[in-house]
């Protein structure tokens, strides 16, 4: 099965795990989205992942975070970087979600990143998304 977007199938199946409450999510493999759910758990969004190889293909399980009270930790998983419309930021130009409360993740030369650590490492990149 071929994905236009799979940053965007990625979060799709994220948000639609959290909506049901699932403790754990299965997705196709990509060292974009494994990049992606590295800077996630970094970040203490995600409880963790892990490479799950059945037969000549692998898969990402991803192990979902939820509050004491049950509410997710992430409420809004939003794409901004699209296939047909690449958003790149300059450094200067990088600011803060929701005054620190989200995270936007970045490609950029030294990896998938959060604005966070591009910010300490005086970096930029293309936008993929952003999460709070």
């Amino acid at each position: 099965m071929s994905f236009t977007d799979p940053i965007a199938d990625l979060l799709t199946r994220v948000r639609n795990a959290i909506m049901v409450r699932h403790t754990t999510v299965r997705a196709p493999w990509s060292l974009l989205k494994e990049g992606v759910l590295s800077a996630l758990q970094r970040e203490g969004y995600i409880r963790g992942y892990e490479v799950v190889a059945d037969g000549p293909r692998k898969d990402i399980l991803v192990y979902l975070k939820y509050s004491e009270a049950g509410l997710s930790v992430m409420n809004s998983l939003k794409r901004v970087s699209k296939p047909g419309c690449r958003r790149y930021v300059r450094l200067r130009e990088l600011k803060p979600i929701l005054n620190g409360i989200g995270i936007g993740i970045l490609s950029t030369s030294k990896g998938v990143l959060s604005d966070r650590e591009c910010r300490q490492q005086k970096i930029s990149g293309e936008v993929l998304c952003e999460i709070w």
